[in-house]
């Protein structure tokens, strides 16, 4: 946000934006709640989930930088879509909705990045769509394992630099614990990754993206 906004916005928005800090698990965006603004990650590192059907699943990670509640964003329904909850510590930048909708109006280069934004989402939720019902789990992983490591990024040591376990890659990418566990140690044994703990070192980068070509 403020990197699109113009210089005599600044003053005001330090007046109105909110620092909040949550600790690891603690709910910040509820589903089905009235919403009533946005947050940027100022640190730390969230998921954001909805209800499917009777299971949870992982709309999309945030990291430091990224905005999260703008799913919410809506002239016909002011309910959150989804819920948010921190997987680590975090700093959370807090803006209400009616001063962020101030900011679009008022700002061209802010509402053009976000619609950006909103585009590559629409895109990229499409296509994890897609793959729900064209591709087997463990393709469906490694579509998802590589858009990870282009989002978060990979460590000296090739270690995906966000700590997750099979539970949340299973809510990720639509499957069960038990078949994601199955998928993890054939990988495994393919030297392709190394998975400790919450931890997912990448072995063969070469060789997961051959995987699904």
């Amino acid at each position: 946000m403020c990197q699109n906004i113009t210089q005599d916005w600044w003053q005001m928005i330090d007046l109105k934006r909110f620092l909040v800090k949550v600790k690891k698990g603690q709910k910040f965006i509820e589903e089905g709640n009235e919403m009533s603004g946005v947050y940027f990650i100022q640190d730390g590192f969230v998921k954001v989930h909805k209800h499917w059907g009777e299971r949870e699943m992982i709309v999309r990670f945030g990291k430091k930088g990224d905005i999260v509640g703008h799913r919410g964003i809506s002239t016909a329904n002011s309910l959150s879509p989804i819920s948010a909850t921190a997987m680590k510590d975090s700093v959370l930048c807090f803006v209400e909705l009616d001063f962020f909708k101030t900011l679009l109006k008022t700002n061209n280069t802010f509402a053009y990045e976000l619609m950006m934004f909103y585009a590559e989402e629409l895109h990229w939720s499409e296509q994890k769509m897609g793959s729900l019902v064209q591709l087997s789990v463990k393709e469906r992983f490694i579509v998802n394992l590589l858009y990870l490591i282009d989002h978060l990024g990979l460590d000296k040591e090739n270690v995906l630099k966000a700590e997750l376990t099979k539970t949340d890659l299973a809510a990720y990418i639509g499957t069960t614990y038990e078949t994601m566990h199955r998928v993890i140690s054939e990988m495994e044994n393919e030297n392709i990754l190394i998975f400790s703990g919450k931890r997912i070192k990448i072995a063969d980068l070469e060789k997961l993206k051959l995987d699904f070509v």
